[in-house]
């Protein structure tokens, strides 16, 4: 673990934020850190953490950690306790996707995309809540996936766990409701981050086409024409966490694909 301590004026509180040592994560750990909260970053890559935690600028606390073996969450959550007290803003960040006709999806990598995108959550809102109740207040925003809402081939066991990610959100805002916890999604698009570069290759290699054209195909799935921005992502958490009389929502970050 890394500490890192800088003094701030304003009131803070302590988030966490999963999958941060790059992408959308860093993107929401730097802008924590910008409102004077204590951000710890957890990710399997402890360099890039370390990364993301030279850019923040408040407290910050490296807890690198890989959130699909069983006992990693209760880690994580006991080292944030011991150097940085409870949990209150939890972004559930950490995902992944594959993409294959249905098929050819093995065993193994279905159980890994129901792991990463719907079990890790659910044990960090699990162990989350009882310090949030107990206190009266609670912030927990996932990043779920506009595939949290529609099908969409070649997608089958990532969009099956996002679903699950977007019904464990609903339920749980239901259930917190009256607690001062909320409990909101965030379903982007296309985003330009490392992930889509990964897509962009695969299209690449399956294609024969450039870079430039597979990215371009990715971009024309939003109707604005773009891939959408980490900032604005960052933008759509913060609206969640600021909004006390938002809860149970999957806010689409997508240019405009899912009209609802």
């Amino acid at each position: 673990m890394m500490l890192t301590m800088t003094m701030r004026a304003t009131r803070q509180r302590t988030a966490l934020v999963t999958g941060a040592g790059r992408g959308i994560g860093r993107a929401i750990a730097v802008r924590l850190a910008a409102a004077g909260h204590r951000v710890a970053l957890t990710a399997r890559n402890e360099a890039e953490l370390e990364e993301t935690a030279a850019l923040c600028t408040s407290t910050t606390l490296v807890v690198p950690a890989d959130l699909t073996e069983p006992r990693a969450v209760d880690d994580v959550f006991a080292a944030i306790e011991s150097e940085l007290g409870m949990v209150e803003i939890l972004i559930a960040n950490a995902g992944a996707g594959t993409s294959a006709p249905l098929h050819r999806i093995s065993d193994a990598e279905w159980e890994r995309m129901l792991d990463l995108n719907l079990t890790a959550p659910f044990r960090c809102i699990r162990r989350a809540v009882p310090m949030m109740t107990a206190v009266g207040y609670g912030r927990i925003v996932v990043l779920a996936s506009v595939a949290s809402k529609r099908g969409e081939p070649y997608l089958a066991a990532y969009t099956a766990a996002k679903h699950g990610v977007l019904g464990l959100v609903r339920s749980a805002a239901a259930e917190l409701a009256r607690t001062g916890v909320t409990v909101n999604a965030v379903c982007p698009a296309y985003v330009d981050t490392p992930m889509t570069d990964g897509t962009v290759q695969t299209i690449m290699d399956k294609t024969g086409r450039t870079a430039e054209e597979a990215r371009q195909i990715l971009a024309d799935k939003q109707p604005i024409g773009r891939l959408i921005t980490v900032e604005e992502v960052a933008d759509a958490v913060w609206f969640c966490i600021q909004n006390p009389g938002i809860t149970g929502q999957g806010i689409n970050i997508d240019g405009g694909a899912i009209q609802s």
